[in-house]
């Protein structure tokens, strides 16, 4: 073998080494193994939670996250202690009381018009008038087309 072969064997085996090796203990120790996403929902579903999507307003979802980060840093558990704290306060029945009212509002005599809200309204405008179109003036063909039309 040749001496470039030699050093290129060794390089493939050095290479196969490093790519083996696991990663030194002092890089791994600080942090904490968190667990997949299969494991994750695994656990979750031991636990008895279920996925649950929401759309919220944006300055909303800054303030959970802040409460969050001042608390214990867990999203998931914060929202669950406003919920159920907010479910205890004013229960879903009573939330549903108003939107019921204000249906039966709409449905009776609609309230009169104040006078004054009548005399603020400006009076009614005229229809503005169209102003007559300008005529275009007529093209003239120019003198070279004008005599090859007669030519023919």
């Amino acid at each position: 073998m040749k001496k470039t072969d030699l050093v290129k064997n060794l390089a493939k085996k050095i290479q196969g080494k490093m790519q083996t090796a696991g990663v030194p203990g002092r890089f791994g120790e600080g942090a904490a193994k968190l667990p997949d996403r299969r494991e994750q929902r695994k656990l979750d579903q031991a636990a008895g939670l279920l996925p649950f999507a929401v759309k919220l307003h944006g300055d909303l979802v800054k303030q959970l996250q802040a409460l969050a980060e001042a608390g214990d840093g867990n999203l998931n558990t914060l929202v669950d202690r406003l919920l159920r704290a907010g479910l205890v306060a004013e229960p879903v029945v009573a939330m549903a009381k108003p939107v019921a009212t204000q249906k039966v509002a709409a449905t009776e005599a609609p309230a009169q018009k104040t006078p004054a809200k009548a005399a603020d309204k400006p009076a009614a405008k005229a229809p503005a008038q169209k102003t007559p179109a300008k005529e275009a003036p007529a093209k003239k063909a120019p003198a070279k087309k004008a005599a090859a039309k007669a030519a023919r």
